[in-house]
């Protein structure tokens, strides 16, 4: 059998701030994220196999995507912990905000980098990660390649 890829998409709202930026989006603000998850592998090809026919169980890449990234990011103010927005990070946690506090300056694009880190570690031996598509807003989004990260 062939190589297969399988996507499966997520959605997740989160804030965030761009220390130094020259722009609007120094400010904390926030969007409708959506992600596009897209592995790739070849199908089970073992009739006793209970997931015989599937490169991934579309269920278990939820499950990953979620643990890893929904459940983290959701409703979540992103701040980079090196910048100065870490004392308003601690202000907002000490008022039982959501804080996730990250070594980049969290853009799409740096974005994107850690959660293919994150997805590699997780996703089966036999199953690589071949895209990630993050769409900040409906006309914007950043992309990340395997293939273009070896």
């Amino acid at each position: 059998m062939g190589l297969i890829r399988i996507t499966k998409n997520f959605d997740f709202e989160a804030a965030h701030a761009l220390y130094g930026y020259d722009g609007k989006c120094k400010n904390i603000h926030g969007h409708s994220y959506k992600l596009s998850v897209c592995v790739l592998g070849k199908p089970i090809n073992d009739v006793s196999h209970i997931k015989n026919g599937m490169v991934m169980d579309f269920s278990d890449l939820k499950r990953l995507v979620n643990n890893e990234i929904v459940a983290v990011f959701d409703h979540a103010t992103v701040l980079n912990r090196q910048s100065p927005h870490i004392k308003l990070a601690e202000t907002l946690e000490a008022h039982a905000h959501k804080i996730v506090l990250v070594d980049y300056q969290p853009t799409s694009e740096n974005m994107l980098i850690d959660f293919a880190k994150k997805l590699k570690k997780g996703l089966p031996k036999n199953v690589t990660l071949h895209s990630l598509k993050l769409y900040e807003t409906a006309n914007s989004f950043a992309e990340w390649f395997a293939s273009d990260n070896k």
